[in-house]
């Protein structure tokens, strides 16, 4: 027995999701505990494949936080040039309630 799943893009990144799944996203405007409506691009069940299905899917947003921080070195050689910076994303927690 297959669950449900379905392909959905948020902010330009794509997810594979079934009932229950908890995902990080880039960032959202949506306040925490407050229903997001997100519509699929395909929905999977099994081996069948419906592209751009009709319905939407509900996510509920669990917070807000950054993701660890990433190094961003750059160098070039025998110039003395050499670079260093931080950066840390800022994401979205959200959980998949119903397909």
């Amino acid at each position: 027995m297959s669950k449900m799943q379905a392909l959905i893009a948020i902010s330009d990144k794509q997810f594979l999701v079934k009932q229950g799944d908890t995902i990080n996203v880039p960032r959202q405007k949506a306040e925490v505990g407050q229903t997001m409506e997100i519509t699929p691009m395909a929905n999977i069940d099994g081996a069948n494949t419906t592209l751009n299905p009709s319905g939407t899917i509900q996510a509920k947003v669990l917070g807000h936080f950054k993701d660890e921080k990433v190094i961003v070195f750059k160098k070039k050689r025998r110039k003395r040039y050499q670079s260093r910076n931080g950066h840390r994303q800022q994401l979205t927690r959200i959980e998949i309630v119903s397909l």
